[in-house]
This record gives C-alpha cells, sequence and structure tokens, in this order.
C-alpha cells in the first residue's frame, strides 16, 4: 500500500482546472450509460453524490431528476460547486464521516471516481459499510473507478507514457495519470484496484454487485478516440446491500 498518498484535489490549482471540466472525450464514456444504468435499477429519487468535487455528477443527478445532496471532503471542492450552483445542497464530511447523514434513506448512492482516492482495503470496506447503510431498503449505489487499463494505455482525455512503472503497480499501489482536458497538467496520484480487490471489497462491506458495466466507445461518437474503443477505462459497478 502506498503510505504517502495524498488526495490532490484538495488543491486550489486543481479545483479551478476541475471546475471547468463537464464531459469531454473518455469522460463521457463514465456518464453515457449511467441515465440508463439508473433507471434499471433505482425506484425513487433521493440521492447522495458521494466524492461530488465542484459538483459535477450532482448537477448531473439533478437533472435526471433526483432531489440530490453533495458531500466531500476538499474545501476548495465545495467551495467551486456553491459558487457555479448556489441553490445546490453540498455538505462537507470531515475525512468522510457519513455519520451525521440519516441511514436508510437515499435511493441512490453515486460515486465517480471517488474511490479511485481511497488508499487501503480497510478503508474502502469501511466506507461501502457507511454507504450501505445510508441506502434504503432497496437502494442501489453506483459506483465508477478507474480500470487498471487506464494507467497502461493512452486515452483521448489521459496520458500515462511517462510512467511505465505504473505497468507493475499492484492493488493498493499509487499510479501517475496526465488530464489532457485541464490547464493542469501536475499528474494525478490515483490507486489502482482490480476487479477481484473490488469484489473482495464488496463482500467485506455487505454488499452485492448486480451489474458490472465495462463502456466501450463507439466510432460514430463525436469524440477523437484513442483506445476507447477497444479497452475499457471506466469500470461501473450497480451494489446493493445483502439480503
Amino acid at each position: 500500500m502506498s503510505a504517502d498518498f495524498s488526495n490532490v484535489y484538495d488543491d486550489k490549482t486543481r479545483a479551478d482546472a476541475y471546475d471547468k471540466l463537464e464531459f469531454p472525450g473518455t469522460y463521457y464514456l463514465a456518464y453515457r450509460d449511467l441515465p440508463e444504468l439508473i433507471a434499471s435499477h433505482v425506484r425513487g429519487t433521493r440521492a447522495m453524490d458521494f466524492g461530488c468535487g465542484t459538483g459535477r455528477s450532482t448537477r448531473f443527478l439533478r437533472e435526471l431528476g433526483f432531489d440530490v445532496v453533495g458531500v466531500d471532503i476538499a474545501d476548495r471542492m465545495l467551495a467551486k460547486a456553491r459558487e457555479r450552483d448556489p441553490e445546490g445542497d453540498y455538505r462537507r464530511v470531515p475525512d468522510g464521516d457519513l455519520s451525521e447523514l440519516e441511514a436508510g434513506v437515499f435511493d441512490l448512492i453515486l460515486s465517480v471516481f471517488t474511490f479511485d482516492n481511497i488508499p487501503t482495503r480497510e478503508r474502502k470496506v469501511a466506507l461501502f459499510k457507511d454507504l450501505g447503510r445510508l441506502l434504503d431498503d432497496d437502494g442501489r449505489i453506483v459506483s465508477v473507478v478507474s480500470s487498471p487499463d487506464i494507467y497502461v494505455n493512452e486515452w483521448a482525455s489521459f496520458s500515462t507514457k511517462d510512467f511505465p512503472e505504473n505497468r507493475v503497480a499492484g492493488s493498493g499501489d499509487k499510479v501517475l495519470i496526465v488530464m489532457l482536458d485541464v490547464e493542469d497538467g501536475r499528474p494525478v496520484e490515483d490507486i489502482v484496484w482490480s476487479d477481484e480487490a473490488y469484489k473482495d471489497v464488496y463482500e467485506r462491506a455487505g454488499l452485492t454487485a448486480h451489474e458490472m458495466r465495462r463502456p466501450l466507445a463507439k466510432e460514430n461518437e463525436p469524440y477523437e478516440w484513442v483506445s476507447e474503443t477497444r479497452i475499457a477505462p471506466w469500470v461501473v459497478y450497480v451494489l446493493g446491500r445483502k439480503e
């Protein structure tokens, strides 16, 4: 495990850059299938965006008709979210502490890329347990995470060619990736995590996967794809509490 991992998103320059990011290129694939997946699995309209950052996914859920709360640990990101969306409900949760949120009320908890930045199995399990506690009986967690493949290929929105050490990284190791759609060109630190490692986390957290999807790009989509038509950069899990 990487002991010196830090959350690079709690940084003013990064927050300013990320605030301008919507759904370009590779990011589009992370969101493209969500409306259909959510409609298939979720009943009700009470939602939480876990790791909301500057509010991109929070606004996305509201456009789908959800009454949504955005939560994050990064003050600078939340400030940008509130500036852009002053009517939105954005809350800081210290170190991911969700204890002040009411249990059993959310029909949907969306987490987009948040678990890429959570470094240990123990922490991942604890957070997923807590998210499960917040779901209503039929609620679902939709978690979008980076596939390990994203860190060893080139993409419309990312580059990893300068980090050959990524190729030998295992679950729990730190990896580096550069975002190409923002002005801030500093590498982002993530934690790589395999499908098998995530399945173990879900089992330990008392969750079951109802669906897993690896979205591939289509040639007729309006982006200059690099690896996206052959290799899925993201994995989308639809999770519920075990019976």
